[in-house]
């Protein structure tokens, strides 16, 4: 589809997502709200937006591979939660198809509800907590993860955990993240870039 295509479309999805905003009320934090991940969210010198692209894409597109291992799906839900407000707004991936991040936005409202994450929760608010009860866990400590995954931001941290343990094919997460990661790859190669996307190197699952 060529570029001006996909502005048409998006403004239009754009367009409707807005009439229907006074009928249902929405989060009360703003999708631009600015995000960053940790530093450890990836290793070494890698790009950690790549990096969460390309492992959300894997952790959503075969949940099997997160069953019983609730700190890796903590940190996807933290990649995808952070993405929905990078990819839409981040100057670095205008040359993206802007459905990709309405989907991305979608995901995370469908992602929230399955986990239990409160849908007014500030992005950055969800990206920390879900990391910190990550390295929670990684160190055996569920304890802490409980502590740490708590309201406003998580209802009921007990449920949050038991639903990272059993992810299901949430089929839009999958759906996004499968596009994020297809449109890192179109960008790269457009730009001639063996790493993917814009920027050049990095990538890769966490």
């Amino acid at each position: 589809m060529p570029a001006f295509a996909r502005r048409a479309c998006a403004a239009a999805l754009l367009a409707a997502a807005a009439a229907g905003a006074g009928c249902t009320p929405g989060p009360n934090y703003s999708p631009r709200d600015w995000v960053t991940l940790p530093p450890d969210a990836v290793v070494g010198a890698g790009d950690p937006t790549r990096a969460a692209i390309l492992n959300s894409a894997y952790a959503f597109g075969t949940p099997q591979s997160l069953a019983g291992r609730p700190a890796e799906a903590a940190v996807a839900v933290a990649q995808l939660d952070y993405l929905a407000s990078e990819i839409p707004f981040g100057a670095r991936w205008r040359e993206f198809d802007p459905t990709v991040g309405l989907l991305l936005q979608r995901a995370r409202q469908e992602v929230r509800n399955y986990v239990g994450v409160s849908q007014d929760a500030a992005p950055q608010a969800v990206i920390d907590a879900f990391y910190g009860a990550s390295r929670a866990l990684r160190a055996n400590d569920t304890a802490a993860a409980e502590r740490i995954l708590a309201p406003p931001v998580v209802p009921n941290s007990r449920q949050a955990l038991g639903h990272l343990s059993a992810m299901p094919l949430l089929p839009i997460a999958n759906q996004a993240t499968t596009r994020a990661a297809q449109e890192l790859d179109r960008v790269g190669r457009i730009n001639g870039r063996s790493g993917g996307g814009p920027g050049g190197g990095g990538g890769g699952r966490n």
